[in-house]
């Protein structure tokens, strides 16, 4: 495989830069660094369409300085690169053959992805796939359809390609492919909050991670996790903690082996307090899952209530509040919501100040069907019988 088709194309981490310089809650000296990174990687990548884009947004004009010589500086390449690469188009029509012609194409359609010219991209990438020799090189530019989509947030860009990947990948894909699309599926089911989806696609790609023109391994371990924790199974979680995978990306993402241990050994009170260090270290800068911050802590919330009151049938009040490191009247406040809502099986008897598990007792659950089933079974047994007599 050509390393250009693997590059990062077009870059993620300059739409995560705008992500955080648009944020309310990101402070004027990170913002300021955000600008000047974002400003880096445009003039690097000669992103003129792209910076153009951006600017007409006014709330983005406001924190991003419109830089007229740099602008036109990149027009200039982009207008000279553009006509050398239909220079070689031109030639390779007259005068040489279809691999030729293809390569140019190909190059073409990543130079504007590259430059983030969505409009003339996808049409280029079409035209591309139409002179493509074989199965690899479309699912390539398939896979790079795919990116534009991540990129600008366009899920029926993605949707739509992923499902075109699919079925290419089906026909004719190599391993490295088909683990680079299930690491892309990964992050577009994060996206739209199927988290238990997502979770289940980076743990596939975990061992065999490849697709680094999408995100770093350290980012794909840390979506992992924050995809799996809400998901997983405590025997899950934990086989997830010993992963090699995680043991040695961990430590550098902080708060995670807190976040997780503190789960998984019931210590509900740290638990409490990494998931606050979570939404802000990890969750609201994101632009994958930012959107989906509220629910996301809400979740993890009904998941350490419904995990501690499953190990008992009644439980104070009070010492639930101490569990968790909060006021009595706080939990109470928060069960309340949940019970009434549905998510916990569980009533508050408030004249004793007690939490009554309500969820049905997993035995008396089974000898209850075990006897409807035989009911059912008898009853067509006798059917049977009647008839044959």
């Amino acid at each position: 495989m050509e390393e250009e088709l693997v590059a990062p194309i077009p870059n993620p981490y300059v739409q995560q830069h705008l992500f955080l310089i648009t944020r309310p809650y990101t402070d004027n000296e990170t913002r300021a660094k955000k600008v000047e990174a974002l400003l880096t990687q445009i003039e690097k990548d000669a992103m003129a369409p792209y910076y153009e884009f951006i600017l007409a947004d006014p709330s983005i004009a406001e924190v991003v300085p419109r830089k007229k010589e740099l602008l036109d500086d990149l027009h200039a390449k982009n207008k000279a690169e553009l006509e050398r690469l239909e220079a070689a188009q031109k030639q390779a029509e007259d005068s040489e053959g279809d691999v030729e012609l293809s390569t140019v194409l190909r190059r073409r359609a990543m130079y504007l992805a590259q430059i983030g010219d969505k409009e003339k991209a996808l049409p280029a990438i079409d035209v591309a796939l139409e002179k493509a020799p074989g199965a690899g090189s479309k699912i390539d530019l398939t896979l790079l359809k795919i990116r534009l989509g991540l990129f600008y947030g366009d899920t029926d860009i993605t949707q739509t390609n992923i499902d075109k990947a699919s079925a290419l990948i089906e026909k004719g894909g190599d391993w490295d492919r088909r683990n680079r699309l299930t690491a892309y599926r990964g992050v577009y089911y994060a996206s739209i909050r199927q988290f238990s989806e997502a979770s289940k696609l980076f743990l596939e790609a975990q061992s065999t991670f490849t697709a680094t023109e999408l995100l770093d391994f350290t980012e794909f371990i840390k979506l992992t996790i924050l995809t799996s924790v809400p998901t997983l199974s405590r025997r899950e979680l934990k086989k997830l903690m010993e992963s090699p995978e995680v043991l040695q990306t961990i430590d550098e993402l902080p708060h995670l082996r807190e976040f997780t241990s503190s789960l998984y050994n019931s210590e509900y009170a740290t638990f409490f307090r990494a998931l606050a260090a979570v939404e802000q270290a990890y969750l609201l800068p994101s632009r994958v899952l930012a959107c989906h911050t509220q629910y996301y802590v809400r979740e993890m919330r009904i998941k350490a209530f419904a995990q501690l009151l499953e190990s008992y049938r009644s439980v104070a009040l009070d010492r639930m509040a101490a569990a968790f490191g909060v006021s009595s009247e706080y939990m109470d406040k928060e069960l309340s919501r949940f019970i009434s809502a549905g998510r916990l099986p569980a009533v508050i008897d408030k004249v004793d100040g007690v939490i009554e598990n309500r969820r049905p007792d997993q035995k008396n659950a089974q000898y209850s069907r075990i006897i409807k089933e035989g009911d059912v079974l008898l009853n067509a047994l006798q059917k049977l019988s009647r008839t044959a007599l």
